[in-house]
């Protein structure tokens, strides 16, 4: 109950400070938005960093969604990304010794009590092993995996009641945004996991001599520790301008975004967070790639249709950018569709005829529009466009020239090309050829079959919202409804017509059994208010969500 308190107390404080404005869902862009005079975004990022891990994690991810929260509340929540206080060193070892279940001086030559960095939920240390390579250590800190779960238990009460009470919820569905976040929490805290993303990302990066990935020593990979190849290099903020005159970072720049759409289109993986504290320009001029703790699988089929959005847009059709939106989306209650495919034309538009708008705050921008006409994207569309954000907000760091759009534009003619071979494999065309196959021996057989009951009057069809079983509990919810109502009425009626009659006991003044049947009356008449209010109308707007055409 207490932490409750703390997390209610503050959506209170700061309901009205601007911090939510990109919620409203008007039309207008939130970065458009005038913040009010009272609007502290450094205090919302102290408060946030006061109510503990969960918060920092969730002011992080906030950090990442210009399309949701002002730009002056993104500006003072990417300082969030690694400022936080180290933990002990001798904690530390503990854990280490805990998952590994050796001494730290038997397991390496020199281990650095110094932190390299220290984040929100891990920490990260140097150390030497015996053969004198050099690693960093990663390791979470203790008892956060409890209170991550705690916070998130918390948070997802507030998130279901606001889906159920407010037009907001309904719309944004927070409830299945929170369950996104704790997913990918729950990711991070696999360290496991972490190590195969690793290996993974290393050889799908592989083409890409510019891109490093370090490799994880598995022999020392535990869930809660993880143990790398140590990165020697600067941050992409923080290049020296001599380093910029002896090297391009062009290059760099255009193959971080090339992989990442490799990674994206032709592997199904998007790491939802290349910030720049996970980019280091390397001592041997490469750019190192690692913290892929928040890695998303994207199915194919899903894939295709991002691929095409991104195309259509690139091409300024924005109809099809449309077509596709809804075909992967969730229609609403009160879902708009003049309304969205006027907003996403005009926006495609704008984006066809303007340099400076980027593919990042595309995608994002469609995923708001779409909100905004009872539209419920998948949260696919929302990753891509937070991975594209950022990977344009760190090639603008390392290289400022470089045109972004033209890479991505050949990139994904790449992709194209790319996808097309890969559906020529001897293994695809070998299994179309056994779906034609198997088409080619059962369709006359089946088109027989229904010919025959056509003939024979026996051909039935089956409509789901006329299902029996469905039919007959709607039926009886009907009927309950009837007789708790009457049931209700005789309770009141009897009561009013004993409130005459004398009895030995009384209560509030009046005959208690008269006065008894008379609260019992009550009590299950708001009991049917209550519930013709909330769950009627929850059911109405669920009844009347539509999936898109596969």
């Amino acid at each position: 109950m207490s932490r409750r308190q703390q997390i209610l107390r503050l959506l209170l404080r700061y309901r009205n400070s601007g911090v939510f404005s990109g919620l409203q869902l008007d039309g207008e862009p939130p970065r458009n938005t005038r913040l009010p005079d009272d609007a502290d975004p450094a205090q919302f990022v102290a408060d946030l960093e006061a109510l503990g891990t969960t918060f920092v994690k969730l002011g992080q991810v906030l950090s990442t969604r210009p399309d949701m929260i002002p730009l002056e509340y993104v500006a003072a929540l990417e300082r969030m990304q690694e400022q936080v206080a180290p933990i002990p060193v001798e904690q530390v070892r503990a854990v280490i010794e805990e998952e590994l279940q050796a001494p730290v001086g038997k397991l390496f030559a020199v281990f650095d009590p110094e932190p390299l960095g220290c984040a929100s939920i891990a920490q990260v240390h140097r150390a030497v092993l015996h053969d004198g390579r050099e690693v960093a250590i990663k390791v979470q800190k203790p008892d956060v995996a409890a209170q991550l779960r705690s916070d998130i238990a918390v948070l997802r009460s507030f998130a279901s009641a606001a889906d159920h009470l407010t037009r907001v919820g309904r719309r944004v569905r927070f409830a299945d945004w929170l369950d996104e976040f704790a997913t990918t929490l729950r990711m991070e805290l696999d360290y496991e996991a972490e190590a195969a993303n690793l290996a993974r990302f290393g050889q799908h990066l592989a083409p890409y001599p510019e891109l490093w990935v370090p490799q994880p020593l598995w022999d020392l990979c535990r869930r809660r520790v993880l143990t790398i190849e140590l990165v020697h290099g600067v941050r992409v903020d923080a290049i020296p301008p001599v380093r910029r005159t002896e090297q391009s970072m062009q290059p760099l720049a255009a193959a971080l975004v090339r992989g990442y759409l490799d990674q994206i289109f032709v592997h199904g993986e998007i790491h939802a967070d290349p910030h720049p504290g996970n980019l280091r320009v390397t001592d041997d001029q490469r750019l190192a790639v690692f913290d892929l703790g928040m890695v998303a699988h994207v199915p194919p089929r899903l894939r295709e249709r991002l691929l095409k959005v991104l195309f259509a847009a690139v091409d300024g059709r924005g109809e099809e950018v449309a077509d596709e939106i809804i075909g992967i989306s969730t229609r609403l209650e009160d879902y708009d569709e003049e309304r969205y495919l006027r907003l996403t034309g005009q926006m495609i538009a704008r984006y066809a005829a303007n340099d400076t708008l980027s593919e990042g705050r595309v995608v994002l921008e469609i995923v708001r529009i779409a909100t905004a006409c009872d539209l419920r994207t998948p949260p696919e569309l929302s990753l891509l466009g937070k991975a594209l954000l950022n990977l344009e907000g760190a090639c603008r760091l390392l290289a400022p020239e470089l045109d972004t759009r033209s890479v991505v534009e050949r990139q994904l003619q790449h992709v194209m090309r790319a996808r097309l071979v890969k559906s020529l494999s001897m293994a695809n065309v070998a299994s179309e050829a056994m779906e034609l196959q198997q088409l080619l021996r059962t369709g006359p057989r089946r088109v027989s079959d229904i010919l025959s009951l056509v003939a024979e009057n026996r051909l039935q069809m089956k409509v789901t919202g006329l299902e029996e079983s469905r039919l007959m509990e709607n039926i009886q919810k009907v009927a309950n409804r009837i007789a708790a109502g009457l049931i209700t009425a005789a309770l009141l009626l009897s009561s009013v017509l004993l409130m005459r009659v004398p009895s030995r006991f009384s209560l509030f003044g009046y005959p208690a059994f008269a006065m008894l049947l008379f609260l019992v009356g009550v009590v299950i008449g708001l009991g049917l208010i209550v519930s013709a209010l909330l769950f009627d109308r929850r059911t109405r707007a669920r009844a009347r969500e539509e999936r898109g055409h596969r």
